[in-house]
């Protein structure tokens, strides 16, 4: 069973790192810390040199201090194991540890996440540390969670060594129920003479002459990610044993880019789902993936999670070092709020003056309280504490997007049809229009449970199993809607092509058959019939059943239905075999989601964002202005606006770039 965070609220804060200043700093720290309104910091996360400065020698005056000045000031402590950064004098003991690039090169100390996560003696130090960390602090008062490592495999997700090629090989054995044979056929060996006949012959895909092999790489994805998460565990175990009752976490990076974790396994194990979250400044619509993600986590933790970092201003390891605009820090936190988030936090409390993370932006900036961000800061504690009944409540939607890592990661391995097909950009343009339609959003598995939905969309599915490919078809055929992307259910899980036509696993619930795939230069387009253009990808397709929703008007396909539609048992399933323009594919998004009978959680000017969450006896409305220009949007009549305190009868104004937060009371 699950233990819940006993923080009332919304919680506020941000990792707090005492150690890189002077003590005499640390008074401040709480006189402003309470002043911002924060109710929890993370404490103790990259300490491990200072907490065991030699091996089998401890030393906590500072963090028992820290954590007694903590709790003197009614704050909590998410008290973290420091084990991403493990000190230098453990790898001059251990240099095997240090882990092994593709290429074979072992990659030096120095840094953080710089670990062989097989090797047995992190294994055995981290749980040490991990051990009197809980041994010492279980009972103390200020702790109100354990956070777990830190971002595992933001930087090693992977390590190529011997000692993982053994691990590699027990895993391999555990799955395939030490049958090599079951091997060799999963991984279809008999090609290009790469057949095993011994457990100890089996490497992991390190770099080699040509293109390895797709069923090898992707069962070393899921043993990357399974490792990981074995080390979490080990680590929450020794935690749990020493004090059952405090809730453990591990902060997710669930995001546009990082790919390299299956966070659907992830999720059960974390008492309470946490995620880091960084704007990429290069993205103008950043903003639509704050949505996104959040969206994600609310599925995967199902229901609210925490969002454990994310920044005020600037973020030091992007190209360029973007500060925010102004009200973006607000609309961003409030925003993760709306999507599900009960707790706000921030990397850091006050801004380093040395190291690799100088020039990364913070609760408490370099300039001081006099400062615009710290101003922004504290209002954003003030509208936090606003929001103290908003806690606990959840999202709810009528549209399921279905969001797979093995498709991901299968899809993205080398010799692909098209190398410009990615999988976070595919379902970014079909969750984009929703979006901006106001449609509230759930992510699921290909397995998950389907029946709350009236439509599924899968983007991009290129690997699916049979249950789950049954699962989606079942759930048109009992009457949903279902939406599938190009090259979805091509592969099963081993990544072995479905025969007989593609797209393969949905080719019959969909009425469609395909012969041959006509991928599209970067450059190319193709008209449609009835309007908008083609890019990325076309095939040569054949309707069974399906009718024609629109068809390539020029090219070697002109004629060829590019859109499908098809009643399939009490149902309907819909095949977008290219990527439409933008407009065009928000248009037939909007068709396909009206028959479907969903319908936006609140008529708003496009650009304002209108999110609910549901409570045991209200709805909670957050309304967001994306565009500067504010906007009026209708509500009940005994409706009270939440960040003013104001009632709101039949409407809220939310002013140019600001917020509004409506409670809407529910009557049986």
């Amino acid at each position: 069973m699950k233990r819940s965070l006993s923080l009332p609220g919304i919680a506020y804060g941000g990792d707090y790192n005492p150690e890189q200043w002077p003590e005499e700093v640390w008074a401040e720290d709480m006189r402003l810390m309470r002043e911002a309104g924060v109710t929890m910091v993370s404490v103790g996360i990259f300490s491990w040199a200072l907490l065991e400065p030699v091996e089998g020698v401890y030393d906590f005056s500072r963090m028992d201090r820290i954590l007694d000045l903590l709790h003197e000031n009614g704050i909590a402590a998410d008290l973290a194991t420091p084990t991403a950064a493990p000190p230098a004098w453990f790898f001059r003991a251990h240099p095997e540890a240090l882990p092994v690039d593709r290429d074979g090169r072992t990659l030096s100390y120095g840094s953080r996440q710089t670990f062989c996560p097989s090797s047995p003696a992190y294994r055995a130090a981290a749980l040490r540390i991990a051990g009197k960390l809980a041994e010492r602090y279980a009972d103390h008062p200020a702790v109100a969670m354990w956070h777990v490592h830190n971002e595992y495999g933001c930087h090693n997700a992977e390590c190529y060594c011997d000692t993982s090629a053994a691990s590699f090989r027990g895993w391999l054995r555990a799955k395939y129920g030490d049958d090599l044979a079951a091997l060799n056929h999963a991984w279809g060996t008999a090609f290009w003479s790469q057949w095993y006949y011994d457990w100890d012959e089996i490497l992991p895909p390190r770099a080699t002459g040509a293109v390895p092999n797709p069923a090898h790489q992707l069962d070393w994805r899921r043993f990357c990610s399974d490792e990981l998460l074995a080390l979490y565990t080990a680590e929450r175990d020794v935690l749990s044993a020493a004090a059952p009752s405090i809730p453990a976490t591990t902060n997710f990076m669930v995001n546009f880019s990082f790919e390299a974790l299956d966070y659907w396994r992830w999720a059960p194990e974390l008492d309470v789902v946490s995620n880091d979250h960084y704007l990429r400044s290069t993205d103008p619509r950043s903003h639509i993936d704050i949505a996104l993600s959040g969206d994600l986590m609310r599925s995967m933790a199902r229901g609210p999670w925490f969002l454990m970092e994310h920044s005020t201003g600037a973020v030091n390891w992007q190209p360029v070092n973007r500060a925010k605009g102004p009200g973006e820090l607000r609309r961003n936190a409030l925003a993760h709020v709306a999507h599900g988030a009960d707790g706000i936090a921030y990397f850091q409390w006050r801004a380093s003056k040395a190291g690799a993370e100088q020039w990364h932006s913070a609760m408490l900036p370099h300039a001081g309280t006099d400062s615009q961000i710290w101003r922004d800061v504290v209002r954003l504690g003030a509208d936090l504490k606003a929001l103290a009944e908003v806690r606990g409540s959840t999202g709810t939607a009528d549209v399921a997007i279905v969001w797979d890592y093995n498709a991901r990661w299968a899809l993205e391995l080398p010799s692909q049809p098209s190398a410009e097909v990615r999988f976070a950009e595919l379902v970014r343009a079909w969750y984009e229009p929703l979006w901006r339609a106001g449609v509230a959003v759930d992510f699921v598995r290909p397995d998950a449970d389907l029946s709350p939905y009236r439509l599924v969309l899968a983007p991009s599915l290129y690997l699916v199993d049979d249950a789950g490919a049954a699962n989606l078809t079942g759930f048109a055929e009992r009457g949903g809607t279902l939406a599938v992307g190009f090259h979805s259910g091509a592969v099963d899980e081993n990544c072995h092509v479905r025969l007989g036509g593609y797209p393969g696993a949905f080719r019959e619930a969909l009425g469609v058959r395909s012969d041959e795939l006509f991928p599209l230069l970067p450059d190319e387009s193709v008209p449609l019939s009835g309007g908008g253009t083609a890019t990325l990808w076309s095939e040569r397709l054949r309707l069974e059943g399906a009718e024609a929703v629109s068809s390539y008007e020029e090219g070697p396909l002109k004629g060829v239905p590019a859109v499908t539609r098809h009643a399939h048992g009490e149902g309907t399933a819909w095949y977008v075999a290219t990527r439409p323009d933008p407009d065009t594919l928000d248009s037939l998004l909007t068709r396909i989601r009206t028959e479907a009978g969903v319908e936006p959680v609140r008529t708003a000017p496009e650009g304002v964002e209108v999110v609910r969450r549901r409570g045991p006896s209200a709805d909670y409305l957050f309304v967001i202005d994306h565009t500067g220009r504010g906007a009026r949007v209708t509500v009940a009549e005994d409706a009270v606006e939440l960040l003013t305190g104001k009632p709101a009868p039949g409407s809220v104004t939310v002013e140019p770039g600001e917020v509004a937060v409506v409670r809407e009371p529910r009557r049986a």
